[in-house]
């Protein structure tokens, strides 16, 4: 779920920062890397630094094992290769995020355990959109089984950017439901980053009635926004953990999943149109959750007139009076099933 999407880094904009190098000494790392030859001296007069700067900067690098010093005079250092030495630093940080996390795991069980929890125990405000966007970040990588997400505007970042941690997730394993209101939908671009989703692996649901955003990570800690104002919706936000509070909310997602139509996954490079014989499930479902002909159109790359078409068709061929009742029909049919591929 795009809630919230990941920014974009610029690989020129200190891209070794994740392993522990500094943007100065990455820079003249690089410079290294163009003048594998150059002298101490001689990088210090085409960079502008000094000696001394740059033997601080090179002692630095050598410790991280991206240069290494060479032998006789003058002095010169040997760039390490960027893929033979960024990995070594990758592999480091990993062995380092993994001691923390046993680290944290027994910090857990040094923690005494009660029955009776503290009100500000069980709940946290969070003040601040970038706080929000950070915990949220740590609920979705924390987690090991199952999210659950209710998925609706306003975003805290672009919504048209995808959920890379998610994908990342889904790869790994994760489960993630999600069900989206039918206002996400209707923001340019935001079907075809679910379709990625699902396609990925997420199972996703669309709905006229979502009240809120919300995402709980393992049934055991949620996250949601605290103002129903939706010019402060990503400013604040409450996190619960293990309570009474908490199963109301995996029972509210619970209840609305039932009631919610399943958004299908179209490959990327299929065509709009399904078979002759069968209704297209994408189609369906936006109207069964509630978008307006204009936004169904706008989103599918079709005109007014072929939407109005079409919902005709598929409705007196179902006999339904409504578009909601008749995506009920079209599923207890099984045209289509949670992974969006049809049935006959």
């Amino acid at each position: 779920m795009n809630m919230p999407c990941l920014w974009i880094v610029n690989p020129h904009d200190n891209a070794l920062a994740a392993v522990g190098v500094d943007a100065e000494d990455e820079q003249i790392y690089r410079d290294l890397l163009r003048r594998p030859r150059a002298t101490l001296h001689e990088l210090a007069a085409h960079t502008g630094r000094t000696t001394v700067a740059l033997r601080r900067a090179f002692a630095r690098l050598e410790a991280l094992g991206l240069v290494s010093r060479m032998a006789g005079r003058p002095v010169r250092f040997l760039a390490t290769r960027p893929d033979v030495a960024v990995s070594a630093l990758i592999s480091r940080r990993e062995e380092g995020l993994a001691q923390a996390r046993l680290a944290a795991l027994a910090m857990l069980a040094e923690t005494p355990r009660t029955q009776n929890h503290s009100p500000e125990e069980l709940v946290e405000v969070v003040q601040g959109r970038a706080a929000v966007v950070q915990r949220f970040t740590q609920l979705q990588q924390a987690a090991t089984g199952e999210i659950l997400v209710l998925d609706r505007p306003p975003y805290a970042q672009d919504p048209s950017e995808q959920n890379v941690a998610e994908m990342e997730r889904l790869a790994h394993g994760l489960q993630v439901r999600g069900i989206y209101d039918a206002s996400a939908l209707e923001v340019p671009g935001k079907l075809r980053l679910a379709q990625e989703s699902v396609a990925a692996g997420e199972q996703a649901r669309v709905s006229p009635e979502v009240p809120m955003k919300l995402a709980i990570a393992d049934r055991r800690t949620a996250i949601l926004p605290l103002s129903t104002d939706e010019s402060a919706h990503a400013d604040s936000a409450v996190i619960v953990h293990s309570s009474t509070l908490l199963d109301a909310l995996v029972a509210l997602f619970e209840v609305l999943w039932r009631s919610a139509l399943p958004l299908p996954a179209r490959p990327l490079d299929a065509p709009s149109g399904g078979p002759a014989d069968l209704p297209d499930p994408e189609l369906f479902t936006l109207l069964a959750a509630g978008l307006k002909d204009e936004a169904v159109a706008r989103q599918l790359g079709v005109s007014l007139r072929t939407v109005h078409r079409r919902v005709s068709e598929m409705m007196e061929r179902l006999g339904a009076r409504t578009r909601f009742q008749a995506g009920l029909l079209a599923a207890r049919r099984g045209w289509w099933g949670d992974d969006g591929r049809r049935h006959g």
